[in-house]
């Protein structure tokens, strides 16, 4: 689950994580009166959203006068921003963040990740903040320094000062970057996060250490401890398909491919994904609907599948262990039959109830493709899309 910087800021600040002074705003009256309460000379009007590459979409402005707070806050609210994360579609920008702006010395990166690998969480830093942490990682790899928390200690003052010195920090910014480095770990650990990125870091002139942007996410399987957290929640930066699958505990997640799948299990998912590439065709999702669906989220899903208009036709690969083909069969069935079927359809049972699930099937009248394997309906379904 994502959520804006400002909301990020707001979490940080609560655990003493130092960033400028701003407030959200709705409209260009609202940006005006949140730049009058924070005073000064110059603001940035920013544009929140849930992607990465703001600055660089021209969603980050400088302002050095009401009238010109004004004028950005009417250029950016309502905009469709393109950034390299939103794809060519861009997403809608309807809310701000008018932030007071900063003394810059240095701009620095740290991020923070749940490290698979280890099971302990890994703090990244680089010295050239501003920049992507994949280009980073692309054209210097050595400029990635890595400091991994015991999950028993937590993050120690010496890892912090290894960071910090190896950013070529000294005197006051090193003390200022172990402080704000061991709140932030608190407040990743604390919230269940699974990515919190701080870019850049800002080294002020005086020796601060303050965080100019935040950007953090967190483990959507943990929010049932945190209920304060999923207020947060801005169902607007969300693809509507993903949002209602939330609701049944289905796992999807919209691609830009023409063929819809239905599977349970997530290696299956991502087997089926790869199978139907290889034989040429393009998924449109990922869809696990889990060992333990009943027909209700398995009509659901489907009527998810078909309500992207992008689907001209349908894979459902299902190998029954928990989860019992009959099951499947019954969802597949009832969701076709309400929204009426238009596109082929290829299905592969194994497992549980197999019989049960293929006589279902066989007995709804519903024209559909059925396939001995998981080859042999992806081959079936590529084609049927391809009209071959």
């Amino acid at each position: 689950m994502k959520i804006h910087e400002y909301q990020a800021k707001e979490l940080l600040r609560r655990y003493g994580v130092p960033t400028p002074r701003g407030h959200v705003a709705f409209s260009p009256e609202e940006a005006v009166s949140a730049a009058e309460r924070l005073g000064g000379g110059f603001w940035v009007v920013k544009a929140q959203i849930h992607a990465g590459g703001r600055g660089k979409g021209g969603g980050v402005k400088l302002a050095r006068s009401l009238d010109e707070v004004r004028e950005l806050a009417g250029q950016l609210l309502g905009m469709q921003l393109i950034t390299h994360q939103t794809g060519p579609e861009g997403q809608l920008v309807r809310r701000l963040y008018i932030e007071e702006g900063a003394d810059i010395a240095r701009e620095l990166y740290l991020g923070v990740v749940v490290d698979r690998e280890s099971g302990k969480i890994c703090f990244m830093a680089s010295a050239e903040g501003g920049t992507e942490i994949e280009e980073v990682a692309a054209h210097n790899p050595d400029a990635i320094l890595k400091e991994w928390a015991d999950p028993v200690v937590g993050f120690a003052d010496y890892q912090a000062r290894n960071l910090a010195f190896g950013l070529g920090l000294s005197g006051r910014a090193v003390g200022s970057a172990v402080k704000f480095m061991k709140a932030l770990y608190r407040a990743f650990a604390e919230n269940d996060a699974a990515l919190a990125e701080i870019n850049p870091l800002v080294v002020t002139g005086k020796g601060d250490v303050i965080a100019l942007d935040a950007k953090i996410s967190f483990d959507s399987n943990a929010m049932f401890r945190h209920a304060d957290l999923l207020e947060l929640r801005d169902l607007d930066e969300e693809d509507p398909k993903e949002v209602e699958a939330s609701k049944y505990d289905l796992n999807y997640i919209s691609l830009d491919g023409d063929i819809g799948c239905m599977v349970n299990g997530a290696g299956l998912a991502m087997a089926t994904m790869d199978i139907i590439k290889h034989y040429g065709g393009q998924p449109a999702n990922f869809l696990d609907v889990g060992g333990g669906a009943t027909t209700e989220k398995v009509t659901a899903g489907f009527k998810i599948i078909l309500s992207d208009p992008a689907v001209k036709g349908v894979f459902v690969n299902i190998f029954g262990g928990i989860m019992k083909c009959d099951v499947i069969a019954n969802g597949v069935v009832a969701a076709a039959r309400e929204l009426g079927l238009e596109v082929p359809v290829a299905v592969r049972l194994a497992g549980t109830n197999v019989d049960l699930g293929k006589q279902i099937l066989a007995e709804s009248g519903l024209k559909l493709i059925p396939a001995d394997d998981m080859a042999d309906g992806a081959r079936k379904i590529v084609a049927a899309v391809a009209g071959k």
